[in-house]
Formats: C-alpha cells, structure tokens, sequence
C-alpha cells in the first residue's frame, strides 16, 4: 500500500481509475441508473396520488356514482353539490371540531409525558431502566384490537365511557410508548455538556431541561407530535368503542361511516367528507416540513 512519503518520492506515480461500471460513472452516476432512480420515483408518485384523484373524481360525480368508465380526473358533469351537501345539511363541521379537540388534545398531552419520560430514561441511570425500555417496545408488538378490551374495562370502572377525557387517555395509552422511543433516541444525541454549563450557570435540572434541551430537540417534538395527531385523527375503532353511537360526541371517521347505509352508501358525499378532512394534515405537514426534514438531518448526528 502506498504512504504518503512514497507518492511523493515517486513523480511516476498514477492514481488508480475508478472502473466505469453499469451504474457508476467516474464520480458521477451513471445516465442509466439515474434514468432507473427517476422512473421508480415517478411511479410511486403516481400509486401514491392516483387513489386521492380517484376520490377526488368521485366527490365531483352527480349522486352516488362510485364507478364510471370516464377516467377524467374533473367530470363532464361535475358538480359541488355533494360537498354543499357534506358542510351545510350535514353535522359535518362538528364531526371534525370533536375530531380536531380530541386530536390537539392528544397530541400536546403525548408530547408533554412522553418528553419528561424520555428525559429520563436518557439522561438517569435507575433500577428497572433496560426493563422498562424493554417493556415500552414491546407494548407495541399487542394488536391495537386486543388493547381495547382492557381499556374498556378500565373506562367503564372510572367512568369514562362516552366522554372526550376517556378517548384522550385512551390515544395517550396507545401512542406514549413509540413517542417516548422517538424522542429518548433524540435526546441521546444531544450532548450532556450543554446541561451541564447551564447548571453552572446557575440552571436547574429542570430549567436546563426546559431551556436548553427542549429548543434543541424541536424536531424531535415536532415528529413526535405529528405522529400522535395522525394516530388519534384518523383513528376509527377505538372512537367507536369509547364514545358510541352518541352525534353529538362523533368524531369525522365516525361521522362518514354513517354515510354507509344498509342498501345504499352515500358516495359522493363521503368521497367530499374525505378530501375536506385532508386539507388540516396537508397543512400541518405543510408547516412541520421543515422540522421534519431538520430532524432526519440532525437526528443521525451524534454530539
């Protein structure tokens, strides 16, 4: 193997060439294997969006259409009406005011515990640590379905059935587990020095973790938090166990189920329901874009 010194005491020395291959070229790669990369992404684009033009398409249909032989996105005979229907003769905006309530609320509570609980399985070391970690993955192996009867039981026992404060702590339950995972592994990557000057500082434990943990890790919590909105927004079963059929405590998901009928399902206005409710998670996405991608970057840096 050639040193340094031997390079420089032999002026006849050639630095090797890389070998072109199929998909590597020199520095670069190759024309063909970007032409692959490109084709693969366009495609998962289009399976990804392709469903959300159909229902889209369906939305906009006169009725109760849900097939058509047209393959335009926007209808010859498209029409508003389904969504006239869907916000104006329909309970629709209070399906999602509970959903929206129920899905804030679960989100800042899930930040809130799992972040002092993450705090301290990253930074204290205590009897029963490796357990617990252990045991917080492991929650997450349980089917969601067989959580549900042990949550009943328990709301049942404190009277919680049929109320927001029940679904909130049943979410909280569910979703804690993987938050806590998610942020503990952040909260290793900080470094503990910075603690540690703010103590000198005159901090305590609890203002250096509010002051300068918390803002470092605001990807962290800003994945962590958008994780548990999803989780509890989209969620039907568990609604449909805790709150039942009660209108006025539905949330969205159990609001367009009713629109399914024993004969006949009322397609079009589901099809509207279902691209008015996406609008609030594009336009979180949307803002948290920028957290999210500052996570993924500096999440995989060790301090």
């Amino acid at each position: 193997m050639s040193t340094p010194s031997s390079v420089s005491a032999n002026p006849e020395y050639v630095p090797t060439q890389h070998k072109r291959s199929f998909f590597h070229s020199g520095r670069e790669d190759s024309p063909f294997k970007r032409l692959v990369i490109h084709i693969i992404l366009i495609l998962a684009c289009v399976v990804s969006v392709f469903p959300v033009l159909r229902v889209l398409a369906i939305s906009l249909r006169p009725g109760s259409r849900l097939m058509s032989t047209d393959l335009a996105i926007i209808p010859a005979d498209a029409t508003l009406e389904s969504y006239r229907v869907i916000l104006f003769d329909k309970p629709f905006l209070n399906w999602v005011w509970n959903s929206a309530a129920i899905t804030i609320a679960t989100a800042l509570i899930g930040v809130i515990i799992a972040a002092t609980a993450a705090y301290a399985f990253s930074r204290w070391k205590f009897p029963g640590r490796s357990v617990g970690l252990v045991f917080l993955l492991a929650t997450q192996m349980i089917p969601a379905s067989m959580l549900m009867i042990p949550i009943y039981i328990l709301a049942i026992k404190l009277g919680l059935v049929g109320t927001y404060r029940g679904l909130v702590i049943a979410y909280c339950v569910t979703s804690i587990p993987f938050s806590v995972w998610i942020l503990k592994g952040y909260f290793d990557t900080v470094p503990v020095d910075l603690e540690e000057a703010a103590r000198i500082d005159g901090c305590s434990q609890l203002q250096a973790f509010w002051r300068v943990l918390l803002p470092l890790s605001t990807p962290a919590l800003a994945i962590t938090f958008l994780f548990n909105f999803m989780s509890a927004w989209n969620e039907y079963l568990l609604a449909r166990v805790m709150l039942g059929s009660q209108e006025s405590l539905m949330t969205w998901p159990l609001g367009l189920q009713r629109l399914q009928g024993q004969f006949q399902t009322q397609w079009g206005q589901f099809s509207a329901g279902s691209i008015l409710v996406m609008i609030p998670v594009v336009i979180l996405f949307l803002y948290s874009s920028k957290y999210l991608i500052s996570g993924l970057t500096l999440g995989g840096v060790k301090g």
